[in-house]
């Protein structure tokens, strides 16, 4: 797999890789140890969760400076916002409705039906307002990221038509304000008409739901704006940054576990203020991660295994861990079993992924900077 190494920022690609090594070791407690609970294996599970937040952050980042270069380039025509959207449709929408399909295709042979409302998964509406079905569970995450990425860019279009004589960063920072504004509100209203009846309830019907999390992408947008409008403090600070950020976020889940604070005992704690305060300390990361170029060790692993993050992610559970638990039992099984299948698990998650994207997603992500795509936008 051939890789421009001069195109990459080293620390972007540890964060990403960090993202989906996060989000599969909780996926391999889920596998090994179905019906056991204990501390260890809470502290991966909750590790996985903020592997999804990572991704988020850092979805919102890219995406937010590739919008921020566009617009100071003055390109903020709807054609010049419809091709950002076909760039990232190439890039996001081809994987998504393959594994899709691969989902219906798997859950109809194992239990000969498909699941009711399998419409609303084409449109990203499984989750829109309300929890999703349990089935191709891991799309809850995509489908925030593909709202957040119409959403906020329709927005601030139509602010800079509205507001043509304002400064176009202003006008950037204030669509996201307004937007992160409105989910808080929405989360409040959330919280007003609902009761927490559980961890899971709570992270099902609140977490996991669009119109309660994609604040999440829109924090990456502001640290975005700060990384390109304020580069010298962005640069010249990041290690204080770096630091500040991982003291809010150990202190935070240090009181959150030395009080038990939890969903349905802390409802408002968690209902506006807990998933916005990761989402910043993740951001606080950013500077020292995306300042940091060089690499003295496992460079090419590290950057592969970036690059197959999305792809991972698609089928690590879904299609791989799932098919496993269809046909193994491991509640009982011996070390050695449970060891066996802790390397197919792994090793199918980056074989079949690495499968996808070379002969799926990178064709199809090539097709955006073709000619006639070009030609279509200009």
């Amino acid at each position: 797999m051939h890789v421009d190494y001069k195109h990459r920022i080293f620390g972007l690609d540890v964060f990403r890789a960090l993202a989906i090594l996060l989000v599969l070791f909780s996926h391999t407690t889920l596998l090994l140890f179905p019906n056991k609970e204990s501390f260890v294996l809470e502290v991966i599970k909750f590790f996985g969760a903020i592997g999804v937040d990572l991704f988020f952050v850092l979805s919102g980042f890219l995406i937010g400076g590739i919008i921020l270069k566009q617009i100071h380039l003055n390109k903020t025509a709807f054609k010049d916002f419809g091709y950002f959207w076909v760039r990232r449709w190439f890039r996001t929408l081809p994987n998504y409705f393959l594994i899709l399909l691969v989902n219906i295709i798997l859950y109809f042979i194992f239990f000969r039906k498909v699941i009711s409302g399998i419409g609303h998964y084409f449109l990203f509406l499984q989750n829109f307002s309300e929890g999703q079905a349990d089935f191709f569970t891991e799309s809850w995450s995509l489908s925030i990221e593909e709202y957040a990425y119409i959403i906020g860019p329709l927005v601030l279009f139509l602010l800079l038509v509205f507001f043509k004589n304002s400064s176009k960063d202003k006008l950037f920072i204030s669509s996201v304000v307004v937007i992160i504004c409105l989910v808080t509100f929405l989360r409040f209203d959330f919280h007003l008409n609902n009761t927490l009846t559980s961890d899971h309830h709570w992270s099902k019907e609140l977490r996991k739901v669009v119109i309660f999390r994609i604040d999440s992408i829109y924090y990456g947008f502001i640290g975005a704006f700060f990384s390109i409008n304020y580069s010298t403090i962005w640069k010249q600070y990041k290690v204080w940054l770096f630091f500040s950020g991982i003291f809010l976020f150990f202190v935070m889940h240090f009181l959150v576990f030395w009080y038990d604070v939890k969903p349905i005992n802390a409802p408002l704690f968690y209902n506006i203020f807990y998933l916005p305060l990761v989402s910043i300390s993740l951001v606080l990361l950013l500077p020292l991660f995306s300042n940091w170029n060089h690499a003295h060790f496992f460079k090419r692993e590290i950057t592969y295994i970036s690059i197959l993050s999305y792809a991972v992610y698609l089928i690590n559970y879904s299609i791989v861990l799932l098919t496993i638990q269809y046909f193994i039992n491991l509640s009982n099984a011996s070390i050695v079993t449970k060891v066996g299948v802790l390397i197919v698990f792994w090793f199918l998650s980056f074989y079949l992924a690495y499968l996808l994207y070379v002969f799926f997603e990178r064709p199809f992500t090539n097709l955006r900077d073709s000619k006639f795509i070009k030609d279509k936008f200009n």
